[in-house]
């Protein structure tokens, strides 16, 4: 039932047990919800696809396809992917904001747009929901571990409510702010990490192409005052002609959307990121898309016909 509140949980004989829905099994969603499993959680989870419902099931969980079937939990944690899933899973038919009531508290550890984070925000302000945005950071292995870093958007004192289940799910959690602001933070993280690998696709063939050995040149990078996140993830991988460990370049196109439009409105030159996001385009026409970023070096591999490989 709607609004059965945080602090109204069933009691079980092995203490208060938090009703939990968890939206998004994906590559960070599948071990984030898993994370959460716990004597003091009784977990559903929700997906279109019902591929790990099995496994979810045999760990004691609950598994639907329906959004609003999770309209009982005290909880409810959504990581679906980008903002027209977020509204379909939300507002669409079947979908969860007509059944949310009084004391529930939504927490978004989507990858979401500030404006519709904020119109969520307000819609659920007028049910007496509580809502927090929660992107995190860290790439699957991590999501994994439960060593995320999660930036949390909204009310400290919500918050301190739902720490202790995000503590589960990431060993970083961090207040950043008031509504929106875990999103603009995540945003800010991500164009920095997307600039680099733009900057490593063109820099790196470069060196091949003037008679530099791509391996050890990437020995010397990943060891010198050059490395970053984005070289010691993805240069292993394109050394090794690996390019589906991380996440779909196409899918992190829409952080550079997201960081030229905050740009034009604020009026704000980013010369740095056009730049980058003119690689991640050309990319994307190369076909490209469905790898993750280390295939932006295809791009500069083919202009100057090299290949940085072992």
């Amino acid at each position: 039932m709607p609004g059965a509140g945080i602090f109204h949980n069933k009691e079980k004989s092995m203490g208060t047990v938090t009703k939990i829905g968890f939206a998004g099994l994906g590559q960070m969603g599948k071990h984030m919800a898993r994370n959460l499993l716990g004597p003091d959680v009784a977990l559903t989870v929700c997906d279109l696809k019902k591929d790990l419902f099995e496994s979810f099931r045999a760990s004691g969980a609950g598994a639907t396809t329906r959004p609003a079937d999770l309209a009982d939990c005290d909880v409810i944690f959504l990581c679906l992917s980008g903002d027209a899933v977020i509204k379909a899973f939300l507002f669409g038919d079947d979908g969860l904001m007509p059944n949310l009531g009084q004391g529930q508290i939504v927490v978004d550890c989507s990858t979401a747009g500030v404006a519709l984070t904020r119109e969520i925000a307000a819609a659920m302000a007028g049910k007496g929901v509580e809502f927090l945005d929660a992107p995190v950071s860290g790439m699957e292995a991590r999501a994994k571990d439960g060593t995320l870093s999660i930036m949390v958007g909204g009310s400290a004192a919500v918050l301190k409510k739902v720490e202790a289940f995000l503590g589960r799910m990431g060993n970083k959690v961090l207040h950043v702010g008031d509504t929106g602001s875990g999103q603009l933070t995540k945003l800010v993280n991500q164009l920095l990490f997307d600039i680099n690998m733009a900057a490593l696709a063109e820099v790196l063939p470069l060196a091949v192409k003037m008679g530099l050995d791509p391996v050890k040149t990437g020995e010397i990078i990943n060891s010198g005052t050059g490395r970053s996140y984005a070289s010691e993830f993805f240069l292993p991988n394109i050394l090794k002609n690996s390019f589906g460990d991380g996440y779909p370049l196409r899918n992190a196109y829409k952080d550079l959307i997201s960081g030229i439009s905050l740009a034009v409105a604020e009026c704000v030159p980013l010369p740095v990121l056009s730049a980058a996001t003119a690689t991640y385009q050309t990319a994307m026409l190369k076909g490209y898309g469905s790898e993750d970023k280390g295939a932006m070096i295809k791009v500069f591999e083919e202009l100057l016909g090299v290949a940085c490989r072992e």
